[in-house]
């Protein structure tokens, strides 16, 4: 550090560093996007150099946080569309009204696209129709997408243009809801966005762009300096997309950007392999599969889904399996054991996605695989009151279990699943360390865990899930220089004020991106 001048030292600050030779510092030094170093005291800044210095003012300063689980090009649509989310909507009548207002800015025919409602906190209980949304606009074909992002409503002018009727039978693994009686689709869609490629039309370049600007403000300005983009349709010509906006500049967090299982063939034979970096922080991720029981049996199959990760595994991919029930995450873990087979160490840390429904004996089996869990804690207060209400009472012990996966071993990464709720990491890292709800009932209390731990699921457990854990997630020496300056420490506050701590400044690869 002696000979060298950094580029920037950040100083004056309590820094939380995740790196257990040195818990705690109060400056770090930056050179060439990288740091240099940490420590206590005075910052030992070189004479003759151009080091610009920052005063933190004893603000706390932490490792940028990674989303280990989100959708970038879903999330940069609704942040597009017409929000009908339970902050912008409390009825079917309000969804109709935001729908109306967006049809009278647009030609007749466009396509109306609402996001993010949420029918257990409507007035009525219930999923708006094709009748409720054609009252908002009979002659603008709508679809408007739950907030799960695996429900669907098409108005009626939608559902004619998809040439759903009376008598069209669903795709294996969706369901078109019927009328009772008649017969008639009612409008509400289950996992059928497959089945609607071609027919709704894509967004232009000039609104992904749009889309992407605000993705990207978004996230700089809740810390966010690493992605993971778990979408299951993600093929090479979408791969080509994400490098053409990082070298645009347009996308600044380092993205890690997962191949959809049905596309890795497309990869392989560019000569694409695990861990395939682009320039501009763009590498290539796991290979994701959805597990899935709409209709109550497993899809895909049990030997397809051996197939899917046994192809990926000696193909050198790590796994992301998208497993949400008890019975998917079983069927997901016997997956990657067939896979393995008799090598018990799970070297390439194959993860499964959510997890959400995890009883004990599920718990040991992944902590004995060494399988890491990828979960969404914030999923606890922005659906908290749902699951208590809807979740069986012989399941609900089961949800989420973070305490008890980190008391076994398990290696545990943490994301948002945007667009389904927000991308705040503040937001998860509350919900985990108090399993509190939007309205403040409890959910599982017990399963708490430590601030720092939870600290640790959004940054260096996220760098770990995506092997990244040597250049990213901890703030020492030879790590890429990604910070969050906070206005308070969460280690310190009383839990129920982290949800109200806020982002003062987010450094990238040395450079100051966004200043709040």
């Amino acid at each position: 550090m002696s000979s060298i001048a950094p580029d920037l030292i950040l100083h004056n600050a309590s820094v939380i560093t995740l790196n257990p030779s040195m818990p705690r510092a109060s400056w770090v030094a930056i050179d060439r996007g990288m740091i240099v170093g940490a420590g206590t005291g005075e910052p030992p800044i070189a004479t003759g150099g151009f080091t610009k210095i920052i005063d933190c003012q004893g603000s706390t300063l932490i490792p940028g946080f990674n989303d280990a689980h989100c959708h970038v090009l879903a999330t940069a649509a609704s942040l597009l569309a017409v929000d009908c989310s339970p902050a912008a909507v409390s009825s079917i009548e309000d969804i109709r009204q935001r729908l109306r207002e967006r049809s009278v800015q647009v030609a007749k025919d466009t396509w109306l696209r609402g996001m993010g409602y949420n029918d257990f906190y409507l007035q009525e209980k219930r999923h708006p129709t094709r009748w409720d949304l054609d009252q908002a606009s009979p002659d603008n074909p709508i679809r408007l997408l739950h907030r799960s992002g695996h429900a669907m409503v098409l108005n009626s002018r939608a559902l004619a243009l998809a040439s759903i009727h009376r008598d069209t039978s669903g795709p294996e693994g969706g369901v078109i809801e019927r009328e009772e009686g008649t017969g008639e689709p009612t409008g509400l869609l289950l996992e059928m966005s497959d089945y609607l490629d071609g027919v709704i039309p894509p967004l232009s370049s000039e609104e992904i762009e749009r889309g992407i600007g605000r993705f990207n403000e978004r996230c700089l300005a809740l810390g966010i300096t690493s992605i993971q983009d778990a979408t299951p349709g993600n093929n090479l010509e979408r791969w080509k997309s994400f490098e053409r906006l990082k070298e645009r500049g347009l996308l600044t967090p380092s993205v890690t950007f997962m191949a959809g299982a049905g596309h890795l063939h497309e990869f392989l034979q560019e000569g694409f392999t695990f861990g395939y970096g682009a320039q501009h922080g763009l590498r290539l991720g796991a290979a994701k599969i959805m597990v899935t029981m709409t209709t109550g049996s497993l899809r895909p199959s049990r030997e397809d889904l051996r197939i899917l990760v046994r192809e990926a595994h000696i193909n050198g991919f790590q796994v992301a399996i998208h497993a949400v029930e008890a019975e998917a995450v079983e069927e997901a873990i016997d997956a990657i054991r067939f896979a393995i087979g008799d090598n018990l160490f799970n070297e390439l840390r194959h993860r499964i996605e959510h997890c959400s429904e995890c009883p004990p004996h599920l718990v040991e089996r992944l902590a004995r695989s060494g399988i890491t869990v990828v979960t969404q804690p914030g999923f606890l207060y922005y659906s908290g009151e749902r699951y208590l209400a809807e979740v069986p009472d012989d399941r609900l012990p089961w949800l989420y279990p973070i305490h008890s996966l980190q008391a076994a071993g398990v290696p545990i990464a943490a994301g948002s699943d945007a667009p389904v709720i927000q991308m705040n990491p503040i937001m998860g890292i509350y919900a985990a360390a108090t399993r509190r709800s939007e309205s403040g009932g409890a959910v599982l209390p017990g399963e708490v865990v430590g601030v720092e731990v939870a600290l640790h699921m959004y940054t260096l457990g996220s760098a770990y899930a995506s092997f990244e854990e040597l250049v990213n997630g901890s703030i020492q020496a030879g790590k890429r220089a990604d910070l969050v300056l906070l206005d308070r420490d969460p280690t310190t506050v009383d839990p129920e004020e982290i949800k109200d701590i806020r982002v003062i400044m987010t450094v990238a690869r040395g450079q100051v991106v966004w200043e709040g």
